[in-house]
């Protein structure tokens, strides 16, 4: 089950997904599309290796996005992050706050996989 943090991030992906699909121009005509999108993002966040001490996204040492989600994310992060503060400016300075957490320690397992390469 996923902690208080990890439920605010996906209110937040959800949120900002939202808002784009529907005033964006560059949006895709297709809504299943984005809830596609979100369900990965879900999906994402629920096996993070970091659980509920995990850094943003942006500043995590383990990717686990695929490059071509990771990259449309990017788009649409860049697009709904300022127009989240108007529309949900608590969720928008939650986020904020979380962006400047410190970077905790790699869990074990990935620091002998970093080891092995």
């Amino acid at each position: 089950m996923a902690g208080k943090r990890r439920l605010r991030e996906q209110k937040t992906i959800h949120h900002m997904i939202a808002l784009f699909a529907k005033y964006s121009p560059a949006a895709k005509e297709d809504a299943a599309h984005y809830e596609t999108l979100y369900g990965y993002a879900v999906n994402r966040l629920d096996r993070c290796a970091f659980g509920e001490e995990k850094p943003a996204c942006k500043q995590c040492p383990i990717h686990c996005y695929q490059p071509a989600r990771r990259e449309e994310m990017k788009v649409i992060m860049r697009w709904a992050g300022p127009r989240m503060l108007w529309r949900h400016p608590i969720l928008t300075l939650q986020h904020l706050i979380d962006d400047r957490r410190p970077v905790p320690p790699l869990p074990e397992k990935y620091r002998k996989k970093r080891a092995s390469e």
